[in-house]
C-alpha cells in the first residue's frame, strides 16, 4: 500500500493496484484501440478488463500477438524502439526471396524514412499449422508465394511489409508471434490470457 495526502493534510492509506498484462491474438482487421468514429472493429470487441491499453501498435491489415497492460513502466518497456525488443513476424509473401533478397533484410533496407536495422530473416516451411485468414488473401496461380520469419528490433510505421517490398516480395499477410520473451503459443484469433508482469 502507499500513502498520499488528502485536501487537509492528512496521509490517507491506498491500496495497491496490481499491474495486469494481457496477451491477445489480435484478428484480421481489428483496430488496435478500444474506441472507433467509424465503427470498425477494436480491442472493445475482445478485451473487457478495466485500465488496459496497448503497448505499441499492430496494423489494422495484420494478425497476431498484441501485448496489453496496465503498467506505464512495462508498457514503456515494450512500445520504446530505443529499448530493441526484438518482435517477430511470420510474412506470407508473394513470390520467393532468393538469398540476395534476404540478406538485404538482414543488413539493413533503406525506406523513406530511414535504414532498417540489421533483421533476422529467413525463408521457412509453407506448412504452417495457421487458422485460415477471413477473408483469405487474394491468390494468383500465376504468382506464387512464400512464407518468410522475420525478426526486427525497431518499430517503423508498417515496417515489416515495407522491407519485404522494398526486395521485391509484397507481403500478402503478416502475423506477428511474438514480442520479446512473450509469444502468441495457441492462442486463437480474438483469445487472450492474463500472463505474470515481470
Amino acid at each position: 500500500m502507499s500513502r498520499s495526502m488528502n485536501r487537509q493534510g492528512r496521509g490517507v492509506l491506498k491500496q495497491a493496484v496490481r499491474p495486469v498484462l494481457i496477451l491477445l491474438n489480435k484478428p484480421f482487421q481489428v483496430l488496435c484501440q478500444f474506441t472507433d468514429k467509424e465503427g470498425r472493429a477494436t480491442l472493445a470487441d475482445y478485451i473487457d478488463v478495466p485500465g488496459v491499453y496497448a503497448a505499441g501498435r499492430l496494423d489494422y491489415d495484420s494478425e497476431g500477438l498484441v501485448a496489453l497492460t496496465s503498467s506505464g513502466r512495462l508498457q514503456h518497456i515494450i512500445s520504446d524502439p530505443a529499448n530493441k525488443l526484438p518482435k517477430t513476424y511470420l510474412v506470407q509473401v508473394e513470390g520467393v526471396p532468393d538469398e540476395k533478397a534476404l540478406e538485404k533484410l538482414r543488413k539493413g533496407v533503406l525506406l523513406k524514412d530511414g535504414m532498417t536495422r540489421p533483421a533476422k530473416a529467413e525463408l521457412i516451411s509453407p506448412e504452417l499449422d495457421i487458422w485460415p485468414r477471413t477473408p483469405p488473401i487474394r491468390f494468383r496461380k500465376s504468382v506464387p508465394d512464400s512464407w518468410l520469419k522475420i525478426t526486427i528490433t525497431e518499430g517503423k510505421n508498417r515496417q515489416v511489409r515495407r522491407m519485404t517490398a522494398a526486395v521485391g516480395c509484397p507481403a500478402l499477410r503478416l502475423i506477428r508471434v511474438s514480442i520479446g520473451q512473450w509469444e502468441l503459443g495457441e492462442l486463437k484469433p480474438g483469445e487472450w490470457k492474463e500472463v505474470a508482469v515481470p
